[in-house]
């Protein structure tokens, strides 16, 4: 199966039209695509399904609860499937099953380890600040992230850990799995961990990984697992260079 990926778009700031790839069998959309949620309506009558996984600029200004249903409705109203702590079986043209699992995947604050965690949820403070979201009528600030991502890891291990009726699986999440994808104009701070998740032992459950939240491309490999992002990000700051929206990647490795 031939999957186009993007994410990061940030079309509510962007200018950017995204158009369908050729040979892609299905899109996938890693997350931050619109703060406002207007530009999902570029996906509409898209010609091969469309996966979208919930980034955490969709929450901005929002009950994130709420928006979850909210947001969930809209897209699908525009022929889009969401998954967020889900997971839907597709087939491709020859009719190989692959499972998708999908789920926002909120940072945990332990890529560094627990040792790590106190200065990784200090730093993680100044973006919850930024996003100005709540939940269950308060601040989400970063115990509630922290609490939040722990449910969808969970929720991830499990699915991960199912056997059934598919011939590959390939997890999709906004944040990233694995301090691997951090931004090479960073570095490894506390901050990263923001961005990235530990999740390097629930990889050997996915043939694919795919992620977006960094605005970098990367693509590599875990073990049997490849990660990979196709991230735009914001042109302003150079990041969209080398941005190849009509990049596409092979769930099953050639015959």
């Amino acid at each position: 199966m031939r999957l186009q990926l993007l994410s990061d778009l940030h079309l509510e700031t962007e200018r950017y039209v995204p158009t369908p790839a050729p040979g892609a069998e299905l899109l996938v959309l890693a997350g931050d695509i619109d703060a406002t949620w207007r530009g999902f309506e570029h996906f509409r009558g898209w010609p091969v399904p469309v996966l979208f996984v919930p980034g955490n600029h969709e929450f901005d200004g929002r009950d994130v609860d709420d928006a979850r249903d909210a947001l969930r409705a809209h897209v699908q109203a525009l022929g889009l499937r969401m998954l967020d702590d889900e997971a839907v079986v597709i087939a491709d043209a020859r009719g190989r099953r692959v499972r998708f699992a999908g789920s926002t995947r909120w940072c945990d604050f332990d890529a560094f380890g627990p040792a790590g965690r106190e200065r990784a949820m200090r730093a993680g403070g100044y973006f919850q600040k930024v996003m100005q979201a709540t939940r269950h009528g308060q601040p989400f600030g970063v115990e509630a992230v922290r609490a939040l991502a722990l449910d969808s890891r969970a929720w991830l291990a499990g699915e991960l850990q199912r056997t059934g009726d598919w011939d590959a699986t390939v997890a999709i999440t906004h944040f990233a799995p694995s301090l691997r994808s951090a931004d090479p104009r960073y570095g490894r701070q506390p901050g990263t961990a923001s961005f990235c998740n530990d999740d390097e032992a629930l990889l050997p459950g996915a043939a694919l990984w795919l992620h977006g939240h960094l605005h970098c491309r990367q693509d590599y490999r875990i073990g049997a697992t490849r990660v990979a992002s196709n991230a735009r990000g914001h042109a302003r700051k150079g990041e969209a260079d080398g941005f190849d929206g009509q990049w596409v990647i092979e769930v099953f490795a050639p015959a």
